[in-house]
């Protein structure tokens, strides 16, 4: 019988598989455009899930380590936090090839990690505290449910450009 834990892998893998689907249809000329009204973009969407990954999955669970800015540099959080605005010029951003690599990057730690997750470890405080769960094991599960919100923003997107619906 599955774990918690492995329930809470599956969410994140099946939002993640979904997300991809969306994405491997865009060429990367598309990433930066914004429909009107100007609010988001493609290019934000992957760099604010591979911040929210990181800061879920890796932060919150076993926190920041110095070896992390080789996966995911500083800039590139600010870049794409909670408080950052999407802007239309792609040169105050890296390239589409960069974000897809550091969303990938941390998306292979996190499941590289995850499995050793001690299940003593499951139901404490998050290293990093969040207004919406108070677990680690919630943090996990909110990985995946804001993935998938994000997911629904990224096909939102693709309609507005032109393209045809993924399923």
């Amino acid at each position: 019988m599955p774990t918690l834990l492995d329930t809470a892998i599956e969410r994140i893998v099946f939002s993640r598989g979904y997300t991809v689907r969306l994405l491997d249809k865009i060429d990367a000329v598309d990433w930066f455009r914004m429909p009107t009204p100007e609010v988001t973009h493609i290019a934000w969407q992957v760099g604010h899930l591979a911040m929210a990954e990181y800061r879920l999955v890796l932060e919150r669970i076993r926190g920041e380590r110095p070896e992390d800015s080789a996966m995911i540099s500083p800039e590139f959080l600010k870049a794409f936090g909670k408080q950052s605005v999407p802007h239309s010029d792609p040169n105050g951003y890296p390239s589409p090839a960069e974000i897809r690599a550091v969303f990938d990057r941390v998306h292979r730690q996190a499941l590289d990690e995850l499995p050793g997750l001690p299940e003593a470890d499951w139901f404490s405080p998050p290293v990093t505290p969040h207004s919406l769960y108070n677990r680690k094991i919630d943090s996990l599960f909110w990985c995946a449910h804001h993935e998938m919100l994000h997911a629904g923003q990224i096909g939102l997107l693709r309609r507005l450009l032109g393209f045809i619906p993924v399923w």
